[in-house]
């Protein structure tokens, strides 16, 4: 659907994103895209919408008009009722429009509609802008930072709300965000973005498989626990986790039979997008080899 080859933006002197390897944007993709500040997802964004000037290839099977974006900034009328800014913009009527009706539902928007556009909650205003981007009903939707200031409670019924949403659709979607775990039960590839650069691009399983084995076991990183596993093989963490790798299925069992008899608290994982991420990006900065895009 999309394809880019051998791309750079650069923003006077300063080379903001490059992706030197072919990678391509597929017609059912789920992907996360993530990355520490000012890595380059949004730039990568902004150039896949031909917002920003780069060089190399970007190749299209859609037209610019099928192309759906959440932005960060979104800014709408302040002083108008909202029910009216989604009429006037989406040229239509509520009362007359069942699409547009089982979104205001579908998102629990219906109290919303008689306020202002600033009487409404940062929750309420990403709600909004969702549900203007999902009545394009577009084959391809960008979404940057939805819930980026919301509180832990907001943002994961909105992002649980997403996921059920494209659950049974065919549509890609490429999300933007420094929230690792709501991208869990909405993804299925991960973009990796380390200083402009694409560290790894892939299924998350493979992913995960790659950089951190079959599965891991996650305890807290305490004096007690460091003590109690100095002798255990351990791959990247968090700084207020440690996580131990796990080639099959019995050593997992004999390590948690251990954390247990020692009244260890331990997750198990096999997924772990952000304990992904951490290895990806130490590897790299380390001048490892990058995932085979």
């Amino acid at each position: 659907m999309i394809t880019i080859n051998n791309l750079e933006v650069k923003y006077g002197n300063f080379t903001a994103l490059t992706v030197k390897q072919p990678l391509s944007i597929e017609s059912d993709d789920k992907i996360g895209i993530i990355g520490s500040n000012g890595a380059g997802k949004t730039t990568l964004l902004k150039a896949l919408l031909g917002l920003v000037k780069y060089d190399g290839s970007i190749t299209s099977e859609l037209r610019p008009q099928e192309i759906a974006a959440h932005m960060q900034e979104n800014n709408y009328v302040n002083t108008m009722p909202v029910k009216y800014i989604i009429q006037m913009i989406l040229n239509t009527t509520i009362e007359k429009n069942e699409k547009l009706k089982n979104l205001i539902s579908f998102f629990e928007f219906e109290s919303c509609l008689k306020k202002k556009f600033n009487n409404l909650s940062g929750g309420q205003k990403q709600r909004l802008t969702i549900i203007m981007v999902l009545m394009q009903e577009s084959p391809l939707t960008f979404f940057d930072e939805v819930s980026s200031g919301l509180d832990f409670e907001t943002r994961q019924k909105l992002m649980g709300k997403i996921a059920e949403w494209y659950r049974e659709k065919k549509s890609a979607i490429c999300v933007v965000s420094h929230y690792y775990d709501e991208l869990e039960a909405l993804v299925d590839k991960l973009m990796i973005i380390e200083k402009g650069h694409i560290v790894a691009f892939g299924k998350t399983e493979d992913l995960f498989a790659y950089y951190c084995g079959n599965s891991i076991m996650i305890i807290d990183n305490n004096e007690k626990n460091i003590e109690l596993t100095e002798d255990v093989p351990q791959i990247e963490a968090p700084s207020h986790l440690l996580a131990f790798p796990c080639k099959d299925a019995a050593y997992e069992s004999t390590l948690a039979d251990w954390f247990s008899q020692h009244n260890v608290n331990y997750k198990r994982s096999n997924d772990d997008i952000e304990i992904i991420f951490v290895n990806a990006v130490n590897r790299f900065n380390d001048g490892g080899e990058t995932y085979a895009i």
